[in-house]
C-alpha cells in the first residue's frame, strides 16, 4: 500500500494556489506547517487509510525542485465532469496542459482522463473509470 506521495516545488505560495484549485473538491483535508503543504483524505477513527496522502514541500538537500521524468501522480474524480471541472480549475490556477480530458484509445472504455503539469512540472492526471457513466462508445452500465 502507498502510504503517501511527495513532490518537490520552489514556490509553495504558487504551489498551495494551484492545489487548493482542486484537491479539496476530491475530499482532501489541507493543512499547511513550516515544511509545506500537506493534503490527507479523511479516515474514520480506527479505521486505516485506503489512499495515500498527498505532500508538497521544498527539497531536502537545498537543490531546486525538479519533475521526475516518467513520474505522474494520479487523483480520482467521481465523474467525468468533475475531471474537466477540475482540470480547468486547476489550469486556471497556473498549470499547463498536458492533454484534454476525454477518453484514451489505449485504456480501458471508461478511462476518462485530463493530464496537467503544476507549476514546478510535476506531471499530474485527474480520472474517472466510473460504471454509471456513458463510455467512450456511449455505452452506460
Amino acid at each position: 500500500m502507498i502510504s503517501y506521495v511527495s513532490v518537490g516545488t520552489d514556490d509553495i505560495a504558487c504551489a498551495k494556489r494551484f492545489y487548493q484549485a482542486f484537491l479539496p473538491a476530491l475530499g482532501y483535508d489541507f493543512s499547511e506547517g513550516s515544511e509545506g503543504l500537506n493534503y490527507e483524505l479523511p479516515v474514520p477513527d480506527g479505521a486505516r487509510p485506503i489512499s495515500p496522502d498527498f505532500y508538497v514541500k521544498p527539497t531536502f538537500d537545498g537543490q531546486p525542485a525538479t519533475a521526475g521524468n516518467g513520474a505522474m501522480v494520479a487523483f480520482e474524480a467521481q465523474t467525468q465532469a468533475q475531471v474537466r471541472t477540475l482540470h480547468a480549475a486547476a489550469l486556471a490556477a497556473g498549470g499547463t496542459d498536458e492533454g484534454a480530458p476525454g477518453f484514451r484509445p489505449n485504456y480501458g472504455p471508461r478511462f476518462y482522463v485530463g493530464y496537467l503539469r503544476d507549476p514546478q512540472g510535476n506531471k499530474l492526471a485527474l480520472f474517472s473509470n466510473n460504471p454509471s457513466e456513458p463510455d467512450r462508445d456511449g455505452k452506460t452500465g
